[in-house]
């Protein structure tokens, strides 16, 4: 005999599973008399089945708690029974000695105290969103946003400009599930799961999906493809954020069923409104001094470099060094950070270089000296910066001054054995040299001419001709390679009458006779006069 685990009458073994389908109403061995045992003895534990003897300790148990014992059984689709485990009720709780205190929860201001500026003055409504027409009264996007026509879309712009931004209001304002991932620290794994729920929300509830990536160019070419599929589909709606060329960093599958829309670098009058905005706001929590004033906002403006992000990251740190003794608007000044602007994995870092190598070509030392100490401040590696002056030796002085190369080589290795930041002094020296240098693109302008000969139908596999061919062999020579070719240094002056191109190009030049070029720059003739 067994104890019946739900009951806790005696069963025989055969028949337990019998008794439990029952409902715990047949098969019971019940004694003649209340206190009377049973009929037959239970076989010891150590004689019983392993499943005899669970079913025992379960009974033990049921007996023990008589809760358990009493607990209702619901009988499911798979002739298995689901126990409703009893919980206890808030009577019970509260009449506990034993009850654990529960944890007080925090402020919901808590978080918002706890951002820093640039977070708490994020705008909210399109309205607040400064310096970017896309969303103004006219914009283009606005008008998508407001008819609940919303695109997949790249927004392209410099730090500090408002793409998060515009992503959250767009989410608010058409009341759809919105997503966001950072592509420095979310996968393709993550992103398939986003996906799968989204198709789970549009056909439970008709509700679409944003998904706002941010600085979606760190994800390669091959990450990016997971978004193909959805975004065709209308699955999801993708907005991308990136401060990078999409034209460069965006698969271009991917490109081509994304709208891009360029934000504009924010003025420096607009990133005075932002500040002056948020002085108003924020300013009592911080209680200045009368060191912030609007002067202090004017520099930080200008030194914000029309990043938003940054003009409010000083101006919390103006506020608080304001209140330190004995301090000085200079010192406040003094005390911010002086670091340039520049990304030299980004446009900052050719935007930069192409305007230095511009300037050489221009022939325009003051700013090519302005563009040199601007990326040498800045970080940027003086191998790279020497080797463009290789390049400009010969793209643009070339045959007017040949020594211009012999220095530009000089440069890179003083600049590899010296380093910075005396090899600056280097890089001065041959860049005021090549500035001041005459100008001379014929070379280059000779190989570019050659290579546009190539790309004619046929010329790119002409035959040599015969007497220039090599004839290292018995057999090349027997058919005449090399046989009549006349070895100019035998000959006086090196003079010869003889053909180097093959018959269909003989007579086209590549190589011009002029320096420069011909065009007359009209601004240029208007100042001579």
């Amino acid at each position: 005999m067994v104890s019946c685990p739900i009951c806790g009458n005696s069963v025989p073994q055969l028949k337990i599973n019998d008794h439990i389908d029952s409902d715990c109403q047949n098969f019971i061995d019940a004694p003649s008399s209340p206190g009377e045992p049973s009929s037959q003895k239970a076989v010891p534990s150590i004689f019983q089945p392993p499943s005899a003897r669970k079913a025992s300790s379960q009974a033990s148990i049921s007996k023990e708690s008589p809760s358990r014992s009493n607990a209702p059984a619901s009988k499911s689709l798979n002739g298995k029974r689901s126990f409703t485990q009893d919980t206890p009720t808030r009577e019970n709780k509260s009449n506990g000695d034993s009850a654990e205190p529960q944890p007080k929860r925090p402020k919901v201001n808590a978080f918002h105290k706890a951002a820093p500026l640039a977070e708490r003055m994020r705008p909210k409504t399109l309205e607040d969103v400064c310096g970017q027409e896309l969303v103004g009264p006219s914009g283009v996007l606005r008008g998508l946003i407001e008819q609940d026509r919303v695109p997949s879309m790249i927004l392209w712009g410099s730090a500090g400009t408002g793409k998060t931004t515009i992503a959250r209001v767009i989410a608010s304002m058409v009341g759809s599930r919105f997503v966001e991932i950072n592509s420095t620290s979310s996968g393709v794994a993550e992103c398939k799961k986003i996906f799968a729920e989204a198709r789970s929300e549009l056909g439970l509830t008709g509700r679409k999906t944003i998904i706002f990536c941010d600085e979606i160019h760190r994800f390669s070419k091959s990450q990016q493809d997971v978004f193909l599929g959805p975004v065709e589909s209308g699955q999801v709606t993708l907005i991308g954020a990136t401060t990078e060329n999409p034209s460069f960093k965006v698969q271009s599958a991917l490109l081509s069923r994304c709208r891009t829309f360029t934000l504009a670098k924010l003025t420096d009058a607009d990133i005075v409104s932002i500040l002056q905005r948020a002085l108003k706001i924020e300013g009592p929590n911080y209680n200045p001094t009368e060191l912030v004033d609007d002067d202090l906002i004017q520099y930080l403006a200008r030194f914000a470099d029309g990043d938003a992000r940054t003009s409010l990251n000083l101006l919390e740190l103006a506020m608080d060094l304001s209140k330190r003794a004995g301090i000085t608007k200079e010192d406040l000044k003094q005390s911010l950070t002086k670091t340039l602007v520049y990304d030299r994995a980004g446009d900052q870092h050719y935007d930069t270089i192409s305007a230095f190598h511009k300037s050489l070509r221009g022939s325009d030392p003051d700013a090519a000296l302005y563009y040199l100490a601007r990326m040498i401040q800045s970080g940027e590696d003086p191998l790279f910066i020497a080797r463009r002056l290789v390049v400009v030796a010969s793209e643009d002085i070339g045959l007017a001054d040949n020594s211009m190369l012999t220095l530009a080589m000089s440069t890179h290795a003083a600049v590899e054995k010296i380093g910075l930041p005396e090899a600056r002094i280097n890089l001065a020296h041959a860049t005021v040299a090549m500035a001041l240098s005459k100008k001379s693109t014929r070379a280059y302008r000779g190989l570019n001419n050659a290579f546009a000969a190539l790309n004619e139908p046929g010329v790119a596999g002409l035959p040599i001709p015969i007497h220039l061919r090599n004839a290292p062999t018995k057999l090349m020579k027997e058919l005449g390679y090399g046989k009549e070719y006349k070895y100019n240094p035998n000959y006086v002056n090196g003079e010869v009458e003889q053909d180097y191109l093959p018959d269909e190009l003989l007579g086209r030049t590549f190589l011009e006779d002029l320096d420069l070029g011909t065009q007359q720059d009209p601004a240029l003739s208007h100042s001579m006069y």
